[in-house]
């Protein structure tokens, strides 16, 4: 059975830094696309970043410049460093793990609390 582990999520200040991680376990072989998505209370989940197998990223607007999104394939596993957090950041972070070569499967992760105070 394939999981996805988050870790790294916290309180921190604004203009602080985090960085969360996300193990995949349960497959040999590494996904397609990985990434990060979070959802605020109140609101729908987003995406906030994903990165394929070949390393090509992609980050929503608000967060470009100030997250970086990697990926260890061989380990099967995905970080997200955030830097310069803003209270909207606020929010439960999600990682997503979608495509095994041709295989359309996808998991999620349980989720890790990102609080940022102003």
């Amino acid at each position: 059975q394939v999981q996805l582990v988050e870790s790294g999520g916290g309180l921190v200040q604004a203009g602080g830094s985090l960085r969360l991680s996300c193990a995949a376990s349960g497959s040999t072989l590494s996904f397609n696309v990985m990434g990060w998505y979070r959802q605020a209370p109140g609101k729908q989940r987003e995406l906030v970043a994903t990165i394929s197998r070949d390393g090509s990223t992609n980050y929503r607007d608000s967060v470009k410049g100030r997250f970086a999104i990697s990926r260890d394939n061989a380990k099967n596993t995905v970080s997200l460093q955030m830097n310069g957090l803003k209270p909207e950041d606020t929010a439960v972070y999600y990682c997503n793990a979608d495509g095994i070569r041709g295989l359309r499967i996808n998991y999620w992760g349980q989720g890790t609390q990102v609080t940022v105070s102003s």
